[in-house]
């Protein structure tokens, strides 16, 4: 779903941007790996997204971590951290439509 994500945040961007999907733990590619295709492919400035509701122990100290040592191993690359998705305003439109959507469509139409 991560690469689905990502893809799909690509296109929005437009096919000039670079976003490459990683993961924390398990799966690969890994945050390293992630950060390296970005610059690889020309990245001069990295956002690093935590793709999380909330700012637990990986968004306040790990992932930090993580793109702190990549910075270390790509000099003259700029390297910052977005808040998690929490309670932006987007995020809670998407909770209300699938709340919505779950609804048979009688009550939906009268919500």
């Amino acid at each position: 779903m991560l690469d689905e994500v990502a893809a799909l945040v690509k296109k929005r961007l437009g096919a000039e941007s670079i976003v490459e999907a990683a993961h924390m733990e398990i799966a690969e590619p890994t945050i390293a790996d992630g950060l390296a295709r970005c610059v690889e492919q020309g990245a001069t400035t990295v956002v690093v997204h935590p793709f999380m509701l909330a700012p637990g122990r990986h968004v306040t100290e790990d992932l930090p971590r993580l793109v702190a040592e990549a910075a270390a191993r790509h000099q003259g690359v700029r390297f910052s951290m977005a808040a998690p998705l929490g309670s932006h305003s987007g995020v809670i439109d998407a909770v209300i439509e699938r709340c919505q959507s779950a609804l048979p469509d009688a009550e939906r139409s009268a919500g």
